[in-house]
């Protein structure tokens, strides 16, 4: 927690293409914002407060396995739910490829590339491959880049704007 600052504000533009063809966009922000006499996390509608430490015990197949470093390999596996109703299971194998400049419209930064591959499955009938790129950059305690490829199109969220709050 004492990692972040009032007034800290991260952007992000998505979108979502289909065959070459944008179908879905849009835009996400998070800002740390107090939150009953503490600091939070409010993406717009709802506030999450900052946890005081990082979770003790990240479980067998976390999403991130701290700390990152080059060449470190885990898997992921998660059972979620979305604002649809639509239940299901994501199980990737993640690597943390590199530690690079990323480019991103919000500047240049050093970033860990941890590519995940595996299969996602829904109470839909869904089954089937999928791939997410993350770049992570330390310095702003959040992802910059995300690119997922699932077969039938491609999403895109990237970065767009940063304010450290001071």
């Amino acid at each position: 927690m004492n990692d972040y600052q009032l007034g800290e504000k991260w952007v992000w533009k998505w979108e979502r293409k289909v065959e070459g063809e944008v179908r879905a966009e849009g835009e996400d922000l998070q800002e740390v914002v107090d939150y009953n006499g503490t600091l939070g996390l409010w993406n717009g509608m709802d506030t999450v407060q900052i946890p005081a430490k990082a979770a003790p015990d990240p479980g067998k197949t976390p999403f991130r396995n701290w700390p990152l470093q080059v060449g470190k390999k885990w898997k992921y596996e998660s059972e979620w739910e979305n604002n649809e109703g639509t239940t299901g299971k994501t199980s990737q194998d993640a690597e943390i490829v590199s530690f690079e400049n990323m480019n991103v419209v919000a500047g240049t930064f050093k970033a860990y590339k941890i590519v995940y591959k595996g299969i996602v499955t829904n109470s839909r009938g869904f089954k089937g491959e999928m791939t997410d790129i993350w770049w992570y950059a330390p310095e702003l305690k959040t992802y910059i880049k995300h690119v997922n490829e699932d077969g039938y199109g491609a999403y895109t969220n990237e970065l767009t704007s940063y304010s450290n709050g001071k």
